[in-house]
């Protein structure tokens, strides 16, 4: 078994030129300047690269986006928006900023109080999938 210990080393990189297609689990650190059709997910830290496009939804510790993200965002710890980022989705974390001309359009849930976010995210995801279920 191993042990992760968190630094700032990147454990995976999707170039620009790649492009995936289904969904993705990572391990630790990702960077990102290619594109995705599908979810991404790691417990670790992600970086989007200006020229990247993932149309999927994204769950990780943190997450600095200078890309076009179409779908949900869910960060234990922050997402920052670059002023070269495109968001369609919602974003769920403790901390959001946006910088200036960085394009967001969706919902945003962010609270630091860590009980008091579990508890409103927890209900805006049983809202959402009830929605999801009853438009189906």
């Amino acid at each position: 078994m191993a042990f992760r210990i968190d630094d700032i080393s990147i454990n995976t990189i999707i170039g620009n030129g790649s492009a995936i297609s289904g969904d993705v689990k990572i391990n630790g650190f990702v960077r990102i300047d290619g594109d995705i059709d599908g979810n991404l997910e790691t417990d670790g830290n992600v970086i989007i690269g200006e020229n990247a496009r993932i149309q999927g939804d994204l769950k990780a510790k943190s997450i600095i986006i200078g890309g076009i993200i179409l779908g949900n965002i869910r960060a234990a710890e922050s997402v920052k928006l670059l002023t070269t980022a495109v968001v369609i989705g919602d974003l769920i974390s403790h901390k959001v900023q946006i910088d200036d001309k960085a394009v967001f359009h969706g919902h945003c849930i962010a609270i630091k109080d860590n009980e008091r976010f579990e508890k409103e995210t927890s209900e805006y995801l049983q809202s959402k999938a009830i929605k999801e279920k009853a438009a189906l």
